[in-house]
């Protein structure tokens, strides 16, 4: 395409949204009131899915060795667990270290546990990571079969619920996000259709004079482009803002904890792109998809 041509498509898209005010302002808050819920509704999932992404990071596999276990035995019990495809990597706690965590997770009330140093009754522990969380239970009810391994614990009965839960809150977050999409693109199809329709003169009289259907493109193509940025505009304002001041209020009363949200840099720039590219597509699919009816031969 010419140089002159392309300056003459966005040259005639722009006459056409400051032509066509109410129809732009429409199709504009269209698109900025569908971005904003998507924008919303996607920064609460991806925090949610760092929340839940933390928790089953943090599930792992307490092997609890045989007391009667010599170091010969342990280091086969290891290599035993090592050797299993889905383990990420195992770590060694003596049962001084045990007693130890035991005595500071109990805070004031661990200091009666401290008459235990001398006499100690735990187990030395292996404590297993899988590659993935979800083969926790898998690998756990691999590892009880092996010859010097006590117990094993995984939280049992509470993991299955956890990965469960999880999975139904990433399913069903998926499938509103691809709703909300698909409800934008409707909306938006529907509305630019009634400015094209307005204009189906226009179209006619481009055809009658030997136009093709790709010049005629061009400038709802553009068109739809600069309605999709500009319904972008404030719904990333919004976000942006928004997520500020929920990330300044939640993020001191969270440190330690842990429980954490994305920070705010550079996950609100992602945010933005991501909703730029979704306004722009829309508006894109909404214009073309409105005026193919009127390029039919």
């Amino acid at each position: 395409m010419k140089a002159r041509t392309l300056r003459r498509h966005f040259r005639e898209s722009a006459k056409s949204l400051s032509r066509n005010g109410w129809m732009t302002f429409a199709s504009v808050s269209a698109v900025t009131v569908t971005l904003i819920l998507v924008g919303v509704f996607f920064v609460i999932m991806m925090n949610l899915n760092r929340v839940a992404t933390t928790i089953e990071e943090d599930v792992e596999i307490r092997v609890h060795i045989d007391l009667t276990a010599n170091q010969q035995q342990r280091d086969l019990l290891r290599k035993e667990i090592e050797n299993i495809p889905e383990v990420k990597g195992v770590q060694f706690s003596s049962k001084k270290q045990e007693l130890q965590h035991l005595i500071d997770s109990m805070g004031e009330e661990g200091k009666a546990y401290k008459l235990f140093e001398q006499d100690n009754p735990l187990n030395d522990v292996f404590i297993v990571k899988t590659k993935n969380p979800t083969d926790t239970i898998k690998v756990a009810k691999q590892i009880e079969k092996f010859q010097y391994a006590d117990k094993v614990k995984y939280g049992q009965g509470k993991v299955e619920n956890i990965f469960k839960s999880i999975k139904v809150s990433r399913n069903v977050g998926l499938v509103l996000i691809i709703g909300l999409l698909f409800t934008a693109m409707f909306l938006i199809s529907n509305t630019i259709k009634i400015t094209i329709i307005a204009r189906k003169n226009e179209i006619e009289i481009m055809r009658l004079v030997g136009a093709t259907n790709a010049f005629i493109r061009w400038p709802f193509f553009l068109e739809g482009l600069w309605l999709g940025l500009l319904g972008s505009i404030i719904p990333i304002a919004l976000v942006s803002t928004a997520y500020y001041y929920a990330y300044g209020y939640l993020q001191p009363r969270l440190e330690g904890n842990f429980i954490q949200i994305l920070d705010y840099s550079p996950f609100v720039y992602q945010v933005a792109f991501l909703l730029v590219v979704m306004g722009a597509l829309i508006g894109i699919w909404g214009s073309l998809m409105s005026v193919r009816k009127f390029l039919k031969v």
